[in-house]
């Protein structure tokens, strides 16, 4: 038999135990979280950005428009900081 024919095998390895699953499957769902924290965050900063872009529209946006945009723009940027110094902490 030539060598090129030959399979290296793996060493059977242990499997890993219930706990450890749990605590790969807790890890990976706390990274998945915190991902979409993040994104909630960035979010929210578009939504001020493009709120307040609206907002000082000037007359080319309705009235109605405007005061809404401002008042979403002054919501939503402090909602993304809060949720930016929360992510900080983790």
């Amino acid at each position: 038999m030539s060598a090129s024919h030959l399979v290296v095998v793996p060493a059977v390895t242990e499997r890993p135990s219930a706990a450890d699953k749990i605590k790969r499957l807790q890890a990976e769902a706390r990274d998945l979280a915190h991902g979409q924290v993040e994104a909630l965050a960035a979010g929210l900063s578009d939504v001020a950005r493009l709120a307040a872009e609206i907002a000082e529209g000037g007359e080319l946006y309705p009235v109605g428009a405007r005061e809404l945009s401002r008042r979403i723009t002054e919501e939503a940027s402090k909602q993304s900081l809060t949720l930016s110094a929360i992510i900080d902490r983790i």
